[in-house]
């Protein structure tokens, strides 16, 4: 049956974002360990959340205002479902393991077998907003997981299929003997200011009046200082310098890690690419400490000259680079 978890605070310090804060020992020397794998897996005391389509299965709240939680299963109930047999070991807490299971895509769990009923399937960056942050963090990894695997089915050394191996964190080439492993792309994200103002972009097709930090991948050899200026230029044409490390965020989306950073401008003249923003530009502090507060409450802000203004909201990093710097 259906169990919901309680976590305790992580040992290290508890960071500010969205994703982060996983409670789980990944317990990595175990997965190597074949029979200590399977062992776990038929432990009746382990947990497994079940992942269609990549959205994990969420459990609605048993008392008023406990809240929805993950949709962790003992694995007698995953058994019994129409898995892919991909499954991946997360980690132990207290003794107990955690896995993450796919079921098939072209399955009807919430409608039929033996999911039906227990809860639903949700996107996770919907359900991240709503759940504790040790599930959604635990979810971010599994996600990231299930989705590499879909990803890299085949070798890129010689293009046969690869075959799971080390509880999910290797895919191994029987052809050609190459192993392939999970990957992380950093991606810096970066609030540039200039006095008292700050520059925000928008993307095309964003919602109307939305603004959010640059942010763009950091390229092979390159430093995050350097992605960071390189990355504001291409977008704007302003020069940044003085880089300075906020924080990092897991985004599962599929796979990036943002890192992120504030900047300080020796320039202000923007000129936009045309390509990856379709608006720029720079923001007082006060102007975006009212859309910091109505972004925490869920509303618009009425900006200067009567002009809607987003921000992104509490969830992702872009906001806690804007919060950190009006407050300061």
């Amino acid at each position: 049956m259906a169990t919901k978890t309680t976590h305790e605070t992580h040992d290290l310090a508890r960071a500010i974002n969205t994703f982060a804060n996983n409670p789980l020992d990944r317990a990595s020397d175990k997965r190597t360990d074949a029979s200590w794998i399977a062992e776990k897996r038929k432990d009746p005391t382990s947990l497994i959340v079940p992942m269609w389509d990549l959205k994990p299965l969420i459990l609605p709240e048993i008392n008023e205002g406990d809240g929805p939680d993950a949709g962790w299963l003992r694995p007698a109930d995953i058994d019994e479902a129409a898995t892919t047999g991909l499954e991946i070991f997360l980690g132990v807490k207290n003794g107990k393991a955690f896995f993450a299971a796919e079921i098939d895509k072209t399955a009807k769990p919430e409608a039929e077998g033996p999911l039906k009923g227990l809860g639903e399937f949700t996107e996770l960056r919907g359900a991240a907003a709503i759940l504790p942050s040790g599930d959604a963090a635990i979810l971010a990894q599994a996600k990231a997981m299930i989705d590499w695997h879909a990803r890299h089915g085949f070798c890129a050394v010689c293009g046969e299929p690869t075959q799971i191996a080390e509880a999910g964190y290797k895919r191994a080439c029987p052809s050609c003997n190459a192993e392939h492993f999970p990957r992380t792309d950093p991606v810096v994200i970066m609030l540039a200011t200039n006095g008292d103002k700050a520059l925000l972009g928008r993307g095309p097709g964003w919602p109307d009046k939305m603004y959010s930090a640059l942010a763009g991948f950091v390229e092979p050899g390159e430093t995050i200082e350097e992605a960071v200026a390189r990355e504001v230029f291409e977008e704007t044409a302003v020069r940044v310098s003085d880089v300075t490390y906020h924080t990092t965020q897991p985004w599962p989306f599929p796979s990036s890690l943002m890192i992120g950073c504030h900047a300080v401008a020796s320039s202000t003249e923007i000129t936009i690419d045309g390509n990856e923003l379709s608006d720029a530009q720079w923001f007082d502090k006060a102007d975006l400490a009212e859309a910091v507060e109505q972004a925490a409450k869920g509303g618009r802000l009425p900006g200067p000259k009567s002009a809607a203004l987003w921000v992104p909201p509490p969830m992702a990093i872009a906001h806690q680079l804007v919060k950190a710097w009006v407050e300061s």
